[in-house]
C-alpha cells in the first residue's frame, strides 16, 4: 500500500444501493447482477466520450463507516456525462490522497484480498485514516487497482 493523490475521473454506469450483510446473503446480493450487467458484451456501446478501456467501479455515499449502506457505480470513464442512456449514472469522483492497492492474480480472489488489507488497515488505526468518501477500483488487462480515500494528514509540512 502507498499514499498516491488520485486523479479526478467522471464515470457514467449501473447503480445499486446495498450493504456488506446483503451482499454476504445470495437471495439478496445485488453486486453479482450489477457486475454481470455492466460485463454484458455492448454494456456501454452507446456512452459517448469513453476515456479509456477500463472498467471502473465506484463506492460511494456509505451511511457509515463499515457497516452502513453504501452505493456502488460500475462502469467506464468518460469525458462529459452531457447525454446519460436510460438506466445510467453519472459520479464525478473526485481527486484526493487515497491508498492504493495493487490487485494482481486470479479475480475476484485478488481484489478480495486488497479489500481485506484495506479493512484491515482502518481497523487498525493506523495513519493514515481512511475516509469513506468515495472510494475507486479500476479494473485494467493488468489487474485492479484500488483507491481507497484518506482523511487529509494536516500535520505534514
Amino acid at each position: 500500500m502507498i499514499i498516491v493523490d488520485r486523479p479526478e475521473v467522471l464515470v457514467v454506469g449501473y447503480a445499486v444501493r446495498t450493504t456488506h450483510e446483503a451482499e454476504a446473503d445470495p437471495a439478496r446480493a445485488q453486486l453479482p447482477g450489477l457486475w454481470a450487467r455492466a460485463g454484458a458484451p455492448g454494456a456501454f456501446a452507446h456512452v459517448p466520450g469513453r476515456a479509456d478501456e477500463n472498467l471502473y467501479a465506484v463506492l460511494t455515499d456509505y451511511e457509515s463507516a463499515e457497516r452502513g449502506a453504501y452505493t456502488q457505480v460500475v462502469g467506464i470513464a468518460v469525458h462529459t456525462a452531457a447525454r446519460l442512456p436510460e438506466g445510467m449514472v453519472a459520479v464525478r469522483v473526485p481527486g484526493v490522497p487515497a491508498m492504493l492497492f495493487e490487485a494482481r492474480g486470479p479475480m475476484p480472489g485478488a481484489l478480495a484480498e486488497a479489500w481485506q488489507q484495506a479493512g484491515k488497515h482502518a481497523e487498525s488505526g493506523a495513519a493514515p485514516a481512511r475516509a469513506f468518501t468515495t472510494d475507486l477500483e479500476v479494473h485494467h488487462p493488468g489487474g485492479a487497482d484500488l483507491y481507497v480515500a484518506v482523511l487529509p494528514s494536516f500535520g505534514d509540512t
